[in-house]
Order: structure tokens, then C-alpha cells, then sequence
């Protein structure tokens, strides 16, 4: 796999308006928080990830979670049921929350969404939401124009209505817009949409494209933030 950022799909002038994640962008990205979380519980860091991609106990009800059809004490009750069945046992109360506990912010990233609403591109958060506290000490309001979740939507990515509600309330279509992601499955999925996408794997590659796109100074300076 390519581990460097990419553009993919959408027309080539200037967009419009830029869709951004959150964990993996604005704060560190949620396949840190699993590993994290799983060696910490179980010694084997990829433990979670690999539960959440077979669709068992755990896969089922983050899907049902991140689109707002399943409460986080359920869905703590599930995932604890999944990770018995591997043998080990956790408190259920409170288990998403201790999964993105891990969080850390991005400050460079976060400086830069300031940098292009000053330049006139108006800023979507779109997020799959992990937990009713996932946002805890972020302003994500006050942070950009519009921000969208999955628990609000029924949608999470890379499906398309999540990425057309932003467009909407951005006030352009999708062709008109970038969508920034950690996930190689997300910007894939918005070039199949009509926008551009642009793989984040490292912030100098993410500033570097931004600043081609926008213009020098819009994305970039201020402190290096955790990755």
C-alpha cells in the first residue's frame, strides 16, 4: 500500500469546500485508539480491529452505534461480550469511552481549519461518532462551518449520504469539494461521489497538498500536535 498522501477523482480547479475527519486528522486516528486499547486489555494489539472487521460481537454494534441505533451502555455490553468470547474480561460500563480514551490532538491540524475559513473555504467535520463522549474538549462547532456525525445522519463512512449531507449544508456539490480522511476507504469513496479525495498519512504530505490546492499559507506553521 501507498503510505503517502494521495488525491484521488473530482475535477481539477480549486474546491470549494473541504470535508474533514476527525480521528485520524484532528486528533489521533481511531486504529491507535483499538491498538491501544487491546494491548492494554489483552496484550494483543490488533485484537480489536480484527472483532470489529469480522462483523462478530464487536462489529455488529459499532456499526449500529456509529449510526445512533445503538446506545453506548448496549453497545459496551456487546463489545464485552465479544471480547470474553476471546478470552478476555472487561468491565462493560463505560468500555467505549475507555476505546477512545486514546485521543490525542493534532495541533497543526486543527490550526489549519482556521487558516482556510480566513481564506473564504468553508470547513465540514464529518465523523463516524465512537461514544456520547468521543468530542470531549473539542469545540467542534465553534471549530468549523458545519460538522456532520453519523449518529445524527444514520449513515457513516464511506457510504455517500453522510459526505452529500456536508455538501449540502456546505452549500456545494460534491464535485466542488475535498474530502480529507485517514482511511484509504474514504477518499475512495468520495471520488465515486464526485469529489476529491485526499488520503492524510502525514501532516507535512496533508499542509504540502493543501498549500498546492489553496494557495502558500493555507495550511500550515504552528506546533507539531500527536499523529
Amino acid at each position: 500500500m501507498d503510505e503517502s498522501a494521495g488525491i484521488q477523482g473530482g475535477a481539477t480547479e480549486v474546491p470549494r469546500g473541504v470535508l474533514t475527519d476527525f480521528g485520524g486528522l484532528l486528533s489521533t486516528g481511531v486504529l491507535a485508539w483499538f491498538r491501544a486499547f487491546s494491548e492494554r486489555v489483552s496484550g494483543a494489539p490488533l485484537l480489536l480491529e480484527r472483532l470489529f472487521r469480522e462483523g462478530r460481537e464487536a462489529g455488529e454494534p459499532l456499526g449500529l452505534h456509529e449510526c445512533g441505533r445503538m446506545t453506548d451502555a448496549e453497545c459496551d455490553r456487546r463489545l464485552a461480550d465479544g471480547l470474553r468470547a476471546e478470552g478476555v474480561t472487561v468491565e462493560s460500563s463505560g468500555l467505549v469511552d475507555a476505546v477512545a480514551s486514546g485521543r490525542r490532538p493534532d495541533t497543526t491540524m486543527l490550526q489549519a481549519i482556521p487558516q482556510l475559513r480566513t481564506r473564504g473555504v468553508p470547513v465540514a467535520i464529518v465523523s463516524d461518532t465512537l461514544g456520547d463522549n468521543c468530542y470531549r474538549g473539542y469545540d467542534l462547532h465553534d471549530l468549523a462551518d458545519v460538522v456532520v456525525l453519523s449518529s445524527e445522519t444514520g449513515s457513516r463512512k464511506p457510504g455517500g449520504r453522510i459526505d452529500q449531507v456536508a455538501c449540502e449544508r456546505l452549500g456545494h456539490p460534491p464535485s466542488a469539494c475535498l474530502v480529507n480522511d485517514d482511511l484509504e476507504q474514504n477518499p475512495r469513496g468520495a471520488a465515486r461521489l464526485g469529489s476529491r479525495g485526499l488520503r492524510h498519512v502525514r501532516r507535512e504530505e496533508t499542509t504540502r497538498a493543501g498549500r498546492g490546492m489553496f494557495g502558500t499559507g493555507a495550511l500550515g506553521g504552528g506546533a507539531r500536535g500527536a499523529r
